[in-house]
């Protein structure tokens, strides 16, 4: 359900990607929308690149681990959930590139 997601951000600008995830009918778009911030905000911070200049490069997601849970059932018994967790991995690029 990830992955709808974000193959639509991949390649956009971060004002664009972020708009698109602002209006996108999924629960999961609103976490994505907070990964995509805090890595516009550590490259300005750390490497001190404008954020108008930023473009997500590359984004995926890949299955994780489970959530392992109990249910309760009849007669005192548990019955076994497993979700699905998945890890996101999105990288940023400047469109600007620093001549020597």
């Amino acid at each position: 359900k990830m992955r709808r997601i974000i193959n639509r951000i991949r390649n956009t600008s971060y004002e664009e990607s972020l708009v698109l995830l602002e209006f996108m009918p999924y629960r999961a778009s609103y976490l994505v929308s907070q990964l995509v911030v805090s890595a516009a905000a550590n490259a300005s911070t750390n490497l001190r690149l404008n954020k108008s200049n930023l473009f997500i490069s590359e984004a995926w997601a890949n299955n994780s681990t489970y959530l392992r849970k109990f249910r309760p059932r009849a007669q005192s018994r548990g019955y076994p959930m497993k979700k699905p967790i998945c890890e996101v991995t999105i990288k940023i690029s400047s469109k600007i590139v620093k001549k020597k």
